[in-house]
């Protein structure tokens, strides 16, 4: 019998915890036999003592184990099942070309996402710009969208890792979240529960970011690959440049516009460009679907130029509830903001600086983002066309265009974005590379 107290104190006294009472204990988060002050507690112990490899293993696999982990195999899927998970950032749509690109390619794409919170946004409230679009749907529906099309990105369910719904609430009102061992285990407790033959982690660093400083990145990335191979998952890690938005779109149907055109080939950032295609890549070859990374950079940059890419996605939306002429016809189906007006630079010269975080809290005031888990949303506004570092500006001319719900919201968020840009006469110094390190379990 295990004896809450008892485990706490262990941890808080430096000791290493045996992988059955971690079970027992996350069972408890689970089942509520454990009670928030405990859960508070043990967070806490954990924050200042941390834990080794093997007690976060333990972990995330009794919060996986707390509900439902999907069999793939049963419902008669013989792809590689493979999935991607952003730590979060500005401008980050990359799931909305990534997930159809990989199942053009030849893998199961089954992606629970999230919704945005804080200056970061969410997979989810992007697809939920689309009128139709079914985000929570029935397990039915969800396997069955997975077999059909290849790919499904809905939002977690209760069933999905209950435990750490529990934990996670728990930290995030005792000052606890910051703590590498225990985001590993919330993060990957939801992934690995859906079942995955691979995983490739995106783990951005910069102003724009979750982990402003590279050290935390480092540290953060390291330890989701050490513990999710140590699950048996195959699992590597991109290291992400997040010091400018990701794509030239910030919000919620702007970003989802930016990515029809991407798939498209109507228009791609070239920032944005890069990160897909290495991150499309590492999956494709964690799946054995591509030999080494320059292969699966071939056959990401193939299913995306055939169109097959943009196919998926229109016959994902279509079968989530969604229009089946989506990708033709977007803008028919997307939410308008009345008021679409330029921001305008003060001064001629070269974007030297992006506070990405500041554009999302910019995001936040037009009413595109939250700063609590039950806020509405307006999914029509945002930015886009946004300026990239290293671009040439003239005095007078835009470096985005916003798109609110009222005149004064508009001049309230042209004024903050343009206290977020910094623009010289010349470049300071160069531009940031997009891929900063590959983190494998082989090198962890």
């Amino acid at each position: 019998m295990l004896v809450p107290q008892e485990l706490i104190r262990a941890k808080r006294d430096g000791e290493t915890l045996r992988a059955e009472d971690i079970a027992k204990f996350a069972a408890g988060i689970g089942d509520n036999s454990i009670s928030e002050g405990q859960i508070a507690a043990f967070a806490m112990a954990v924050f200042f003592n941390g834990m080794s490899r093997d007690e976060c293993v333990a972990l995330t696999c009794a919060m996986r184990d707390s509900g439902m982990v999907m069999d793939w195999q049963k419902a008669g899927i013989t792809r590689p099942v493979l999935d991607k998970h952003s730590t979060g950032g500005v401008g980050d749509n990359v799931s909305l070309m990534l997930g159809p690109m990989v199942a053009a390619a030849g893998g199961a794409v089954p992606m629970i996402s999230g919704r945005g919170l804080g200056h970061t946004g969410g997979t989810l409230d992007k697809f939920e710009s689309i009128l139709g679009y079914q985000a929570m749907p029935d397990q039915d529906t969800f396997i069955a969208v997975v077999k059909e099309v290849g790919c499904a990105i809905i939002g977690q369910t209760a069933a999905l890792a209950p435990a750490d719904q529990r934990f996670y609430a728990t930290r995030d009102v005792t000052a606890t979240v910051e703590s590498v061992p225990l985001i590993t285990a919330s993060i990957l407790s939801k992934k690995l529960a859906e079942g995955l033959d691979g995983l490739v982690l995106d783990v951005k660093c910069g102003n724009g970011a979750f982990a402003s400083d590279e050290k935390f990145a480092r540290d953060l990335a390291t330890s989701l690959v050490g513990v999710a191979n140590g699950a048996g998952v195959r699992t590597s890690a991109i290291l992400t440049d997040m010091n400018e938005p990701l794509a030239s779109a910030a919000g919620n149907a702007v970003e989802v516009v930016n990515a029809v055109k991407f798939l498209t080939g109507e228009a791609r950032d070239p920032r944005l460009e890069e990160a897909t295609l290495v991150l499309v890549a590492e999956m494709l070859v964690l799946g054995g679907l591509a030999a080494n990374q320059d292969a699966g950079l071939a056959k990401a940059r193939l299913v995306l130029d055939d169109g097959s890419a943009a196919d998926v996605f229109g016959h994902m939306v279509s079968a989530l509830g969604g229009p089946t002429d989506f990708v033709e016809r977007y803008a028919n189906y997307l939410p308008k903001a009345p008021v679409v007006m330029p921001v305008l630079a003060t001064k001629a010269g070269m974007v030297s600086a992006i506070d990405a975080r500041g554009v999302g809290l910019a995001v936040i005031g037009l009413g595109g983002g939250r700063t609590r888990a039950d806020q509405k949303i307006d999914h029509a506004v945002g930015f886009e066309g946004l300026a990239a570092i290293g671009s040439k500006v003239a005095a007078g001319e835009p470096i985005a265009m916003v798109h609110a719900r009222h005149q004064d919201d508009a001049n309230n968020a042209a004024a903050a974005l343009k206290n977020v840009y910094t623009i010289d006469q010349e470049m300071a110094s160069a531009i940031r590379p997009m891929v900063i390190a590959r983190i494998d379990g082989e090198t962890v």
